[in-house]
């Protein structure tokens, strides 16, 4: 039996911007991308802290160590900028695999998004 579990979490971070006009999708800084284990096209889930507001989207890089997390195109009508979210996700797996996985977690300073 499959089942899906979370895989990777960036848990509070700040939205940085939101532009309407872009095609789709998050920027997130690089090095949140890496820490969290998250790639370039993946799925991911957006909650937003703020405004309950729930969304799936995906994952594209931003600059390392600018602190971005930007939504764009019809996601930016769900955020602020300076709302706190949280960026999740999930894995499909074995029942028994899934019992030992541990997920990335990555818990940013949510005043400028830094791992440090």
């Amino acid at each position: 039996m499959q089942i899906e579990v979370v895989k990777s979490k960036i848990h509070r971070v700040k939205v940085t911007g939101a532009d309407l006009q872009y095609i789709g999708s998050i920027t997130i800084d690089k090095d949140l991308m890496d820490a969290s284990n998250i790639i370039e096209g993946e799925k991911v889930q957006i909650v937003n802290i703020n405004n309950g507001e729930r969304l799936e989207t995906y994952a594209i890089p931003g600059e390392r160590k600018s602190g971005e997390i930007t939504l764009n195109g019809p996601a930016a009508r769900r955020v602020a900028k300076g709302d706190i979210i949280i960026i999740i996700a999930y894995a499909s797996m074995d029942f028994e695999e899934a019992k030992s996985f541990q997920p990335s977690l990555v818990f940013p300073d949510e005043t400028n998004n830094s791992l440090s």
